[in-house]
């Protein structure tokens, strides 16, 4: 099969048939072999009746329906595992991703050999406020930290070689950055094509400050994963040692200088160097105890279903 487009949703039910019948005509008008997987982030509008109608109607749509709302990220996972296409192409299900990209996209994985490739809405049509500066100030520190330049990590729009989703694990909400994902898995022939971004024609947005915030966070989360996830005591460990060598060292002064030089003098802890050596050993005495943890879980990490299916469609 040559590309498997994998849509998350949540309460898109005006745009389903539309995006639909645009994407079957570019496969159509391609000569591509294709399947289109719906997934229903827990959607409470009828985005599930729509996606049966369209699996009866068209056997190339598949469906995943979840038993509650639990994120795009799982929805991603989701598809990507069902996924059987040679080419993987994630996109919206709000229209505002155009389907008329895809045939670029697909060539720039198979003939440029791209491993995955990112789209870039350059042009865009939501607010300035509320997103688009937000977005840019996002994606300059996801550049910086993580180091993968591309101008639009929040593109739903992006093409994958089959080989980059059955290798790397979308979580939590780390599908903004599935391309730092791709990198750190080894996947480093990352692309960026700029993409035509459409104004949405149903519904609203459902971007908010809570979401810009919990980007910033899990970006965080990733530079840390990415750089200690495998070693955790490699950070928490010198840590613990710097801290309990320095609070030892005012430790150290403070008896030699009752010792010998003020051996008539205050006790050592009427002394407020004592209190900075011990806070210090026990703060280094606790950073070293959760990297020895830290290494402790990851031995012992076991795979967790992430989300509950209720209900699938023509899946193998």
């Amino acid at each position: 099969m040559d590309i498997s487009v994998v849509i998350p949703l949540l309460n898109e039910d005006e745009s389903l048939k539309e995006l639909h019948d645009w994407i079957v005509s570019v496969m159509q008008s391609n000569s591509f072999s294709y399947e289109i997987i719906f997934v229903d982030d827990g959607s409470t509008d009828s985005s599930w009746s729509v996606i049966e109608a369209l699996s009866s109607e068209n056997p190339h749509v598949k469906g995943i329906r979840f038993l509650k709302n639990f994120g795009k990220s799982q929805a991603l996972h989701a598809g990507f595992i069902e996924a059987k296409g040679d080419v993987v192409i994630t996109m919206d299900a709000d229209l505002q991703d155009n389907p008329e990209e895809i045939p670029e996209l697909y060539n720039m994985i198979i003939d440029q050999k791209f491993d995955l490739v990112s789209g870039w809405k350059k042009k865009r049509y939501d607010s300035v406020i509320a997103k688009n500066l937000p977005s840019k100030l996002f994606n300059w520190a996801a550049r910086r930290t993580s180091g993968v330049k591309l101008n639009d990590f929040n593109c739903g729009l992006k093409a994958y070689h089959s080989d980059v989703v059955k290798n790397i694990d979308v979580n939590g909400e780390m599908h903004r950055y599935i391309p730092v994902l791709a990198k750190n898995a080894g996947f480093t022939n990352i692309g960026e094509k700029v993409v035509k971004h459409q104004a949405r024609k149903y519904g609203h947005t459902k971007f908010g400050m809570n979401r810009f915030i919990h980007g910033f966070l899990d970006l965080l989360t990733i530079w840390f994963i990415s750089r200690f996830g495998k070693r955790p005591m490699h950070l928490f460990g010198a840590l613990g040692v710097i801290m309990f060598i320095i609070g030892f060292g005012f430790a150290f002064y403070l008896g030699i200088d009752k010792l010998y030089f003020n051996p008539d003098g205050r006790l050592i802890t009427q002394r407020p160097q004592f209190y900075i050596a011990l806070a210090t050993m026990i703060i280094g005495s606790q950073f070293f105890i959760a990297g020895f943890l830290g290494e402790l879980v990851l031995g012992s990490k076991r795979q967790q279903q992430r989300y509950l299916i209720k209900e699938s469609l023509n899946l193998n």
